[in-house]
């Protein structure tokens, strides 16, 4: 090939890739002005819309992050569809081929699918709510966020907790926040030469002492069990569920005091023990 004809190849090639550029240019600016102003307006409403769901009362706290996040990725879908049909790209096909890339995906993270599905039923269905105290299986703690794939727990020591919604979705699950009231259950022991009656008086008269403790329903002090070494009184009484904890302790505490200070003996389990020592004669001594 001489120079002219490489010349001519070049010149040929410049005017086709001009021709191209003058056809294709403005639909790849318009393409990368879609995607822009999606990131733009996605991230403008996504401030928004949390903004508004705040100050919706009715709008659980829960449903907030996930929400905007939603609406986040509806807006990007949809500038990345339009920024495709820009360049000439068949939407139709691209979507069905997303479809088909969607289900080889799903079916190689169906554990996966499974957290999310979970989440969307602990989201929709919500046996707890971000600040409650939960207990499920062998995690405990109070919730600190629910995500479409997992919830994350903070122990009383402070740990952090990831656990995945299919192990909360699959198990039993304990909110100990999700009711106002919880009841104080608790048994005390006295000596079977102690009264019963005054027992209940002082626990009764504990109780009604203490402002923690609700009137209604009334507290009850029964007797649960004659034991083997002592007589059990359980005293049921209801107290906030957001001061539990400190009210069954101080209670608790002041209840061993008053039924000491009265005299009354809190026994612990324990066993006689009778050694009988046999004599034996002269006689059985030899044949021994």
């Amino acid at each position: 090939m001489n120079i002219a004809q490489t010349i001519n190849a070049a010149g040929t090639f410049a005017e086709s890739m001009m021709a191209w550029a003058t056809v294709a240019l403005p639909n790849v600016v318009a393409a990368c002005l879609i995607l822009a102003f999606g990131w733009w307006i996605s991230s403008r409403l996504d401030r928004t819309f949390a903004r508004l769901l705040e100050r919706q009362g009715a709008v659980d706290p829960t449903l907030r992050s996930v929400l905007t996040k939603l609406a986040r990725y509806v807006i990007m879908i949809v500038c990345i569809i339009a920024a495709l049909s820009q360049l000439g790209v068949e939407t139709t096909s691209a979507l069905a081929a997303l479809g088909a890339i969607g289900l080889a995906v799903g079916l190689a993270l169906q554990k996966t699918l499974s957290n999310i599905a979970a989440g969307v039923m602990l989201l929709w269905l919500r046996p707890f709510s971000i600040g409650d105290y939960i207990e499920s299986n062998d995690s405990a703690g109070t919730v600190e966020e629910i995500g479409l794939f997992a919830t994350t727990l903070t122990t009383v020591e402070g740990i952090y907790v990831f656990v995945p919604n299919s192990e909360l979705w699959n198990k039993k699950i304990a909110n100990y926040s999700k009711k106002s009231k919880r009841m104080i259950r608790e048994t005390f022991t006295i000596s079977y030469d102690d009264d019963i009656q005054q027992a209940r008086d002082i626990l009764l008269s504990l109780v009604d002492a203490d402002v923690r403790i609700d009137d209604t329903p009334e507290p009850t002090v029964n007797l649960k069990e004659l034991a083997d070494s002592a007589v059990a009184l359980e005293l049921r009484a209801w107290t906030n569920s957001s001061g539990f904890l400190t009210t069954r302790s101080d209670v608790v505490e002041k209840a061993k005091a008053s039924l000491e200070t009265a005299g009354l003996s809190i026994p612990y389990p324990q066993q006689d023990v009778h050694i009988h020592q046999v004599e034996y004669d002269d006689d059985e001594k030899s044949a021994a």
